[in-house]
């Protein structure tokens, strides 16, 4: 059975998001705006920056003190000392950092660069972090919004990351609530009858990554609504989308 048609519609229009505003009503007010309304088994992905706005990780600069690592480190590579001293408060551990490049593992399980720290698009002078739980973020928006909307809504809340062995970046989901974030092709026959024994789709980094398009990173576009996408009621989350250390070859 083919899929039905995807669209996408980008939800501009959010004010400033600050530490303590509402965020899903804030999404509401911009939806209605956009003249739409969320309609069930929609898909909203909204970029992590405004949930971790709304969610007070913001940081002021001024309140980091670098550690000498942290100094030793910024001054060989011209890098904010207090960015790297954030990145590497918010890692696991360290996974690589050389040629002026830190990648670590978050305390949430993700391997990105400086552990998703970041200084674009946040009031100058200030950093935000990624959210404490995106899991968590993205059922608190299904929720409150699935509510406001009387639908039944799965949620991503995404971040852009780098890939190994690929130039550019790519949106990701690191939090997700509403369905699973996987097809799992597995036992499925392709079209030469052969068995499908290792195919296992990340869907939710797909709709992510098609998001990023409609966004941008500079459109002032923090979310978008994905309609068409087939899914049934699940109780997935971003978590899944990590492999585990057993698993991973590259460790």
């Amino acid at each position: 059975m083919p899929q039905p048609d995807i669209a996408l519609y980008p939800i501009p229009g959010l004010p400033e998001i600050v530490p303590g505003s509402n965020l899903s009503s804030a999404l509401a007010d911009a939806i209605a705006s956009s003249e739409l309304r969320l309609l069930d088994f929609d898909i909203l992905v909204v970029a992590h920056k405004v949930v971790s706005k709304a969610e007070g990780r913001i940081v002021p600069l001024s309140q980091v003190q670098p550690s000498m690592l942290a100094n030793e480190w910024a001054d060989q590579y011209g890098k904010d000392p207090r960015v790297i001293e954030l990145a590497l408060r918010e890692a696991r551990r360290v996974v690589r950092m050389e040629n002026g490049v830190l990648i670590t593992e978050t305390k949430h399980g993700f391997i990105c660069a400086n552990s998703g720290v970041d200084t674009s698009n946040v009031p100058p002078g200030c950093a935000v972090l990624l959210p404490e739980d995106p899991d968590a973020s993205a059922e608190n928006l299904a929720r409150s919004l699935g509510q406001m909307f009387k639908a039944h809504l799965g949620i991503i809340v995404s971040d852009t990351f780098g890939r190994p062995w690929r130039e550019g970046l790519v949106n990701v989901a690191i939090g997700l609530a509403g369905f699973n974030p996987m097809i799992d092709y597995r036992g499925s026959r392709d079209t030469f009858g052969k068995m499908m024994r290792a195919s296992i789709v990340a869907s939710a980094d797909e709709l992510a990554g098609a998001a990023e398009i409609v966004m941008g990173k500079t459109r002032r576009v923090p979310a978008v609504l994905i309609r068409g996408f087939s899914w049934t009621d699940s109780e997935g989350t971003g978590k899944q989308l990590l492999r585990a250390a057993s698993a991973d070859l590259f460790r």
